[in-house]
């Protein structure tokens, strides 16, 4: 099969259209999964033991188990007990979910790395809880977790075309049924690949960034 540039401009606006509901999914999930991420990583470390095991079990069994089998539980599952939600909303809530288990690791390491002094200044200050998380212990935490987030989120971005299993129209999906429709797979296929490896490198430049950043404030 012969590469032909007219078909490849004819199909790209579906594919682009295309991108950006992976473009959605990808930064709606990361946002889910970095907050529920942060919820996980406290409540780990949450004095109540109960609380505590209670988080560690939800994330090692979220981690454990494959993110194709949590969209298939939820797109099937969530329908029978009157939670009816659009393929799309359904693939968000499985990558937020599935990955705020992996930010929660990260968050964890980065709370822990703040010195014990910093925590026994804020309860010398007498300061509340919240204000000793918020006003102490994150600002100190948070950032040096920025370049393993950012890598996470060219994780997640890589791992949309599994929402496909779950009729999500994002770009390879789409790829699909339109090769289906014309016969001609080598087209769109490549523009699918190509578009993730461009905006994969840009993320993997941007993380770099980052690192380098933080390695010059450190």
């Amino acid at each position: 099969m012969i590469w032909d540039w007219q078909y490849a401009l004819g199909v790209l606006p579906s594919m682009l259209r295309a991108f950006v509901v992976t473009l959605e999914a990808t930064l709606a999930g990361f946002v889910l999964a970095v907050l529920v991420g942060l919820l996980w990583a406290t409540l780990r470390m949450a004095p109540v033991r109960v609380v505590a095991r209670g988080a560690f079990w939800i994330v090692e069994f979220v981690r454990s188990t494959p993110l194709l089998i949590q969209l298939y539980f939820l797109y099937y599952v969530l329908p029978e007990y009157g939670v009816a939600l659009s393929p799309l909303m359904i693939g968000i809530l499985a990558l937020g979910l599935h990955y705020s288990c992996y930010t929660a690791e990260v968050y964890r390491a980065g709370i822990e790395a703040v010195p014990a002094g910093q925590w026994e200044a804020a309860r010398a200050l007498n300061l509340s809880p919240a204000s000793t998380w918020l006003r102490i212990i994150l600002p100190q935490a948070l950032p040096p977790t920025f370049p393993m987030l950012g890598n996470y989120l060219i994780a997640m971005f890589k791992d949309t075309p599994l929402l496909a299993a779950i009729t999500v129209m994002e770009m390879l999906q789409t790829a699909k049924l339109i090769g289906a429709e014309s016969f001609r797979y080598l087209e769109p296929l490549t523009i699918t690949g190509a578009v993730f490896l461009f905006v994969s490198l840009i993320a993997s430049y941007a993380v770099r960034r980052l690192e380098v950043r933080h390695a010059i404030r450190r």
